[in-house]
């Protein structure tokens, strides 16, 4: 389903000459073209396709965000625009990200369902949430809590 939402945002892009999103566009179906080829050839583990996708998104966006702040460190303002646009993109395909609070009550919930009493158990706790809420949850604010509520 997400292939498909992406080939007709492409094909609009084209016929309203959005260079920009034209790019960002090709550039995500580039990335799920290579992730296709990969687990043809057996390197790649069995998915949910739109799992996959969304996996590929999110890295995405994590790329440009840290591409962002290198080109506004470097004062290279027209490049940092440039990933800020491209992160907006990508971000359209995403599923709604998931508020503060909604979050903090995964994490609880992760905890209880692993029984999770320490830091050692921080991995489990953070599969659980992957395996649940894939492209839906910043992890790196879900990491914080989860370390917070088991220390």
């Amino acid at each position: 389903m997400l292939r498909q939402d992406l080939t007709s945002a492409m094909k609009t892009a084209m016929k309203n000459k959005d260079k920009r999103r034209l790019t960002t566009i090709r550039l995500i179906l580039a990335a799920i073209k290579d992730r296709d080829i990969a687990s043809r050839t057996g390197n790649g583990s069995e998915m949910d396709e739109d799992a996959m996708i969304i996996e590929i998104l999110s890295k995405m966006i994590k790329q440009r965000k840290e591409s962002f702040v290198v080109y506004e460190e470097a004062g290279r303002l027209e490049l940092a625009q440039q990933e800020q646009e491209e992160i907006e993109i990508i971000s359209e395909f995403l599923p709604r990200q998931m508020p503060d609070d909604e979050i903090e009550a995964a994490v609880k919930e992760a905890i209880a369902e692993t029984e999770a009493t320490g830091l050692k158990d921080i991995g489990k706790v953070m599969a659980i949430l992957k395996g649940k809420y894939a492209g839906q949850m910043d992890f790196s604010k879900a990491s914080a809590q989860v370390r917070a509520a088991l220390s």
